[in-house]
């Protein structure tokens, strides 16, 4: 990946900053984005990358937001949106602005990221969504995050077969849960983090690095005939059953 230039919006968080480190690593030019300002300086300071503060759910900041990075790194290859939230209600407990702001960081920000991407991957390039395991399997209280990331693969099958004959992959990422800080409200408990290892065939709940190492995959050019795919990187949890 030597020499590939690369944004990973939402890179600041735990899968971000897993994701940058191996593609720095493999000779990747890296610019990386998030919406809390210490949190994004300590991330950029640990990597040695650039970085930028970003809302990416706002259409206008995105665009000018990657222009700026592709300016400074002498073009674009590929972008992953990584920012999300979850949200574990029934769907008669989700509140009007619940299910607005679930839909708005999952959803709207995965179609901004994928708008303004595709604008400057003129010759061709990766974008990477993430989505998640409940948008295919039936868990309980997961309506609202459900939907969204519902959406999501349903962007990626139609923006893939729009910009296929363009050379632009788009795919996407369906995790089970992950220790990360966004999933800590779940990991902080044992008696809900040994629930949610029960829940995965292989017994235990992902790590940051099991997500990185897919997304450096789609990222890499060399894997370039794969588009409109969603992979599940999820210990088996929405494809198997054992006991």
């Amino acid at each position: 990946m030597e020499g590939s230039r690369i944004v990973l919006i939402g890179g600041s968080g735990g899968i971000g900053h897993r994701t940058a480190s191996q593609l720095m690593a493999r000779g990747a030019q890296v610019c990386i984005t998030g919406q809390d300002p210490e949190r994004l300086h300590a991330a950029t300071t640990s990597l040695g990358c650039a970085g930028h503060i970003l809302e990416a759910s706002d259409f206008e900041a995105t665009t000018k937001t990657l222009e700026a990075a592709s300016q400074s790194m002498g073009g674009l290859d590929a972008v992953a949106c990584l920012a999300g939230s979850i949200l574990l209600k029934p769907i008669t407990m989700t509140s009007k602005p619940e299910y607005e702001e679930t839909i708005l960081r999952n959803l709207t920000t995965a179609f901004s990221v994928t708008r303004a991407a595709i604008r400057l991957l003129a010759d061709g390039g990766s974008i990477v969504l993430m989505s998640s395991a409940a948008a295919t399997m039936g868990l309980p209280n997961h309506e609202a995050i459900a939907a969204a990331k519902g959406g999501v693969e349903g962007l990626v099958r139609s923006s893939a077969a729009t910009y296929a004959r363009k050379g632009i992959r788009i795919n996407a990422i369906a995790p089970g849960l992950v220790d990360t800080p966004l999933a800590s409200r779940i990991t902080a408990s044992e008696r809900t983090l040994e629930h949610s290892r029960n829940m995965h065939p292989l017994g235990t709940i992902g790590t940051p690095d099991d997500v990185a190492n897919m997304l450096t995959f789609l990222l890499d050019p060399s894997n370039s005939w794969i588009t409109g795919q969603t992979f599940g990187v999820d210990g088996g949890l929405a494809q198997i059953r054992i006991g």
